[in-house]
């Protein structure tokens, strides 16, 4: 029964850590999966579930690094110009936190599209994208998360 509430409370942090500054909500939210099932003895939630939760999981986590670079690349914007917003996302979001990742995010799209295509509008359209697929993969960690502790409860307990 304590592995079970660690597992669960595991699972509530993952749900607030998607959307808490540095806090790694899915991981979090894989860690509690993982330690009732080893508690289990392997037995439960189920190797389907846990390896679907997997998969979702590692790619909510792994959308919410490129989801900006990745919505700058489909309004347009230059391959050169996500890799460099995803490099500066990253270093900024360890240096500054999610505040200086957007900043860092927008500002180098911007930076690069600008340099690029001499066209201060497309620069900033590409910016207004890449800050959209950040906001949509908070959203999607959310979800995620969200759902493995809805699915996780469900499966547990009945």
């Amino acid at each position: 029964m304590e592995f079970y509430l660690v597992a669960v409370g595991l699972l509530v942090l993952g749900v607030a850590g998607s959307v808490a500054p540095m806090v790694p909500g899915v991981p979090l939210s894989l860690a509690g999966v993982y330690l009732y099932w080893w508690s289990t003895g392997f037995e439960t939630p189920g190797v389907l579930f846990v390896a679907t939760v997997t998969v979702v999981g590692v790619a909510a986590f792994a959308a919410d690094y490129v989801g900006g670079a990745a919505a700058a690349r489909a309004s347009g914007a230059s391959r050169w110009a996500a890799v460099v917003a995803a490099v500066a996302g990253v270093v900024a979001l360890v240096v500054t936190g999610p505040v200086g990742m957007l900043v860092a995010v927008a500002g180098s799209v911007f930076a690069v599209e600008v340099a690029r295509t001499r066209d201060a509008r497309s620069g900033l359209r590409s910016a207004g994208y890449a800050t959209v697929g950040m906001a949509a993969s908070v959203v999607f960690q959310v979800l995620v998360t969200a759902t493995i502790l809805v699915a996780f409860l469900a499966v547990t307990l009945l």
